[in-house]
């Protein structure tokens, strides 16, 4: 006992990412492999559209697979956890072994079935755009110490302007550009209150939140639904195919024949990352969020800056929010975000406050959506009701399992108040 308490928090982590490990490896060999009813074959395809074929698709007996996936799983258990004893990471062995178990998963759940594997994956990055974006909105904003929870409303805020935008010009581009400024407007009333007035953020975001389904629900009665041929009948964006890179097997179709917002969301995430750790922006908006005191002492003006990142991080979500509208179905739907700005805010946290940890769990949530979908569609001896809350349940697992305790930014949600001259 001795020996535990002396581990240090990322010691810790890693040992109960690889208990859990373990633990989810037995239970996929008894439960997928041991306890299936009957064998079936079980066929994945890979060809989605035009790309080279590396292979076509790949068809195996369902228990079979299930047992050997399963053993895999174990296997990279043990292999993580010889890693934690020689105090190393693990995060190999637990990505390889969580896609065992996946597939392990799969072929007892579409056992006599067809899973088309390229189209889940590309599925599963669609509904992440959302995700992603209100992440990178989440993470300018907490990274300087302001915590944002109207990213919900940030979202439909641009996803109303694009939409009626587009609509009244026949434009998608000219519903791409007012979509990033709606954005803002919300977060200017955010930085407003939240910096200038030292209001409670997460109450002021909640109010944001409900100030605008309000209003975009009152719109939407009054003028969308009355006018709907003008108002709310926009064009959507076509995918952009890249030459060569679009014909590589299974990753041309999923990341190089897309629409500008997910080639734009490519190129923010990017941005941000960069900028957040190798400029001196970077370095200011951390050290803002962490100690304002420290910074506004060495001549950093620490409230301006929250408000500026607080208002690009609008930009950034207004733009995620025209993907509901000009990226998806044209129309704009009453309160269409449905709760993702509050599930970008969990991958925020559950990715650690990073850019790419946002992503990777952005990708886990969509991933998990997308399959319950799919499998829904073909059928699967799981009960519908449990199949929707798979992508919650997916992310409870992972987030108690494989992160566990984690730490905002020591000044995030902390007004700073120097005299008022910030």
């Amino acid at each position: 006992m001795s020996k535990v308490s002396k581990l240090t928090p990322i010691q810790k982590r890693r040992q109960r990412g690889a208990f859990t490990l373990l633990v989810l490896s037995i239970g996929s060999l008894i439960g997928f492999g041991a306890l299936q009813k009957q064998s079936a074959p079980v066929t994945y395809k890979f060809v989605l559209e035009k790309e080279w074929i590396a292979i076509n698709e790949w068809t195996l007996d369902s228990r079979t697979g299930s047992y050997g996936f399963s053993i895999a799983a174990l296997l990279f258990s043990i292999w993580a956890f010889i890693q934690f004893r020689r105090n190393r990471k693990i995060q190999l062995q637990s990505a390889l072994g969580g896609f065992a178990i996946l597939m392990a998963f799969l072929c007892w759940a579409a056992s006599g079935k067809m899973i088309p594997f390229t189209g889940l994956l590309q599925g599963a990055l669609l509904l992440s755009v959302p995700l992603i974006f209100g992440a990178m909105a989440g993470v300018l904003c907490e990274r300087s110490g302001v915590i944002n929870i109207a990213i919900e409303g940030q979202l439909l805020a641009g996803a109303f302007a694009a939409g009626v935008v587009a609509s009244l010009t026949q434009n998608t581009t000219w519903g791409l550009i007012v979509a990033p400024l709606a954005g803002a407007l919300i977060s200017l009333i955010l930085a407003i209150f939240a910096i200038k007035f030292s209001i409670d953020q997460v109450i002021l975001g909640f109010v944001i939140n409900v100030l605008v389904i309000g209003m975009t629900n009152f719109l939407y009665k009054k003028l969308l639904i009355p006018y709907q041929n003008t108002w709310n009948s926009g064009p959507i964006l076509t995918p952009i195919e890249i030459p060569i890179l679009s014909k590589i097997p299974l990753l041309g179709p999923i990341f190089f024949n897309q629409t500008i917002i997910v080639y734009l969301m490519y190129l923010i995430v990017a941005v941000i990352h960069l900028s957040l750790f190798k400029t001196r922006w970077g370095l200011r908006t951390r050290a803002v969020g962490e100690h304002p005191t420290a910074a506004d002492s060495v001549g950093i003006k620490v409230n301006s800056l929250r408000f500026r990142n607080v208002i690009f991080a609008g930009l950034v979500a207004g733009l995620g929010g025209a993907y509901f509208t000009v990226g998806a179905v044209g129309a704009f739907g009453k309160e269409m975000t449905a709760g993702k700005g509050f599930i970008a805010l969990a991958a925020l946290i559950f990715g650690r406050w990073s850019p790419l940890g946002a992503v990777m769990a952005a990708l886990l949530f969509g991933f998990a959506d997308n399959l319950q979908g799919i499998l829904s569609i073909t059928g699967t001896p799981i009960p519908s009701e449990f199949m929707l809350m798979a992508p919650y349940i997916a992310t409870i697992i992972a987030v108690t399992g494989f992160v566990g305790r984690v730490r905002a930014p020591a000044a995030d949600g902390i007004p700073y108040n120097r005299g008022g001259s910030n």
